[in-house]
């Protein structure tokens, strides 16, 4: 399994909507990252934006395909891109750039 961790910011006049959205998630959109391979998915978000994201995949180029190709994605997708900063024209999931893990403590 591969553990993967990103990083993100979510614009500061908005932390209270991308809070409120995420306590909400479209069940649909939940059943779509499941059946893609996204396990154990957690958002961390810090007070100033900064936006943490871990998951566990087999494959994560696979698993990012996987969500690409559902509309509930696309939908998903369009209505949260307003909330991040600095996405230079991408989707928030094309922005999702993985760290290098360089220490694990199994």
């Amino acid at each position: 399994m591969q553990r993967v961790c990103f990083l993100l910011r979510v614009r500061q006049d908005r932390l209270a909507e991308y809070r409120e959205r995420h306590a909400a998630v479209w069940p649909e959109m939940l059943d779509a990252l499941a059946a893609s391979g996204w396990h154990n998915y957690s958002l961390f978000l810090s007070e100033d934006g900064l936006l943490v994201g871990y998951l566990e995949t087999e494959d994560f180029p696979a698993a990012v395909a996987a969500m690409e190709a559902t509309e509930v994605n696309s939908r998903w997708q369009a209505e949260m891109a307003g909330l991040f900063e600095a996405l230079d024209g991408q989707r928030p999931d094309e922005a999702m750039k993985p760290l290098t893990e360089v220490f694990h403590l199994s």
